[in-house]
């Protein structure tokens, strides 16, 4: 079910606000990427949250590698914002990724933090079990294989998933997962 005209307006907002914050920091990236996401993929890694059968619109600026932290690969930090388009969770969030491989093919492992919107409490009717996300803030673990198509593109098979991995309510972890193709651009 899409949202009605004024509640999807509503729901871009944040991410508006997010994109006019990043502007400025554009000029440091080396990269921004986009992509679309089926929404709630049951994996191993997730419980049901009834969230399916959605798309997830996502946005992000990658920066160079931290010198610093070349001791564990200098790992580039990003930004990203995914709007899920049923009105479902949708979440911004920052974290650090490493891209393995020098030749066209490529390996993009990730970690982040985010902060959803989705429900605060949600209890299935079916089962009677909790499908909510249990907190606010959430992991943001990711892996990305992609393919150099020219010296500032590429495209990559992408998977996400968010979770608070039993930290925050030990009893409550049902997790999302999100499964897409993205396509970065570099500067």
């Amino acid at each position: 079910m899409l949202l009605n005209r004024r509640a999807m307006h509503h729901r871009l907002i944040p991410l508006a606000v997010l994109a006019i914050a990043l502007l400025p920091a554009t000029a440091g990236a080396q990269e921004v990427f986009g992509g679309v996401y089926a929404h709630g993929v049951d994996t191993p890694f997730t419980l049901d949250t009834e969230e399916t059968g959605s798309a997830d619109i996502a946005l992000g600026v990658r920066f160079g590698g931290i010198a610093a932290l070349d001791f564990i690969g200098s790992p580039e930090p990003y930004v990203v914002g995914s709007l899920n388009t049923a009105g479902d969770t949708s979440f911004a969030g920052v974290g650090l990724a490493w891209t393995l491989g020098s030749g066209p093919v490529y390996v993009r492992p990730g970690i982040g933090l985010v902060v959803h919107d989705g429900p605060e409490l949600r209890v299935s009717e079916a089962t009677g079990f909790r499908t909510d996300l249990g907190s606010r803030v959430l992991f943001e673990p990711e892996i990305g294989v992609g393919y150099r198509l020219s010296e500032r593109v590429s495209a990559e098979a992408h998977w996400m998933h968010i979770s608070q991995a039993q930290i925050f309510d030990g009893d409550q972890n049902p997790g999302l997962d999100m499964i897409g193709l993205r396509v970065n651009v570099g500067f």
